[in-house]
């Protein structure tokens, strides 16, 4: 079997609702992890420039790493959103919102656009009170539409999977944290190069070395709940299962 043909058929089972489901971690393993591995190798490098009295280390470096941040950050808050559009408007065609609660859909529509627009002016800002106030509606808009089940007084399942009583080990939370660390360095930029104490650089170091081991946990629990996701014609059989006992069909009476 030739590789087109086989690549069409290993997604045979695959209904409309699973390739949604598969553009959020494809994204982010295609561009966003790589992207992170460029900007810690441009860290690095400017550290050492930085630490080396005659470096062969092209002084580029510095402006790259400010550059190619810039873009990951856009890349980690944009699919951070996607990845929590895609359950959320589920929820919304799942129970019919439209009909019964038609301003949640309004509220969550103007939401994303609002949070979007938040991050548009914080690249924009040039006066620190404005990025810093637009760095702050940014990171808002992200928790509020990752909590919007609380927010809305939702009974039951929400929309968004968090794991609340596993935080210390959620996709979720590792996600939404990793943003607000990207947002906050990319709002704090011109205190970088302007503070001669270094504070905001040393601030930005611990920062993003957080950011890093987040990274790798965003990692470890993707692939975990990659696994734990049904395809759309199994949810059915494998969402009536005791998990629990971790027993299934016959074997669960």
């Amino acid at each position: 079997m030739n590789f087109p043909l086989f690549a069409l058929t290993s997604f045979q089972y695959f209904g409309k609702s699973d390739w949604l489901k598969i553009i959020h971690p494809s994204l982010a393993v295609a561009f966003v992890f790589p992207i992170i591995g460029i900007v810690v190798n441009f860290a690095w490098m400017t550290r050492q420039r930085r630490l080396e009295k005659q470096s062969k280390i092209p002084p580029s470096s510095g402006a790259e790493h400010l550059r190619v941040g810039k873009i990951l950050t856009a890349g980690v808050v944009s699919i951070c959103l996607l990845g929590m559009l895609h359950p959320t408007f589920k929820y919304v065609l799942k129970n019919n919102l439209w009909e019964q609660f038609p301003f949640q859909v309004v509220f969550l529509i103007l939401m994303f656009l609002f949070t979007i627009g938040c991050l548009v002016i914080l690249y924009l800002a040039r006066e620190r009170v404005w990025r810093y106030v637009f760095a702050g509606l940014t990171s808002l808009g992200v928790v509020l539409l990752g909590f919007q089940d609380l927010l809305l007084k939702r009974e039951g399942y929400g929309a968004i999977f968090r794991r609340d009583n596993e935080w210390y080990f959620s996709h979720f939370y590792f996600g939404v944290g990793v943003t607000i660390l990207m947002i906050i360095s990319l709002a704090i930029v011109a205190e970088i190069y302007q503070d001669q104490k270094n504070r905001f650089r040393l601030v930005h170091a611990l920062m993003n070395t957080f950011a890093v081991i987040l990274f790798i946990g965003q990692g470890l629990t993707g692939v975990r709940d990659l696994l734990e996701i049904p395809l759309s014609w199994q949810e059915p059989a494998v969402y009536s299962c005791d998990f629990q006992n971790q027993v299934c069909g016959a074997k669960k009476q």
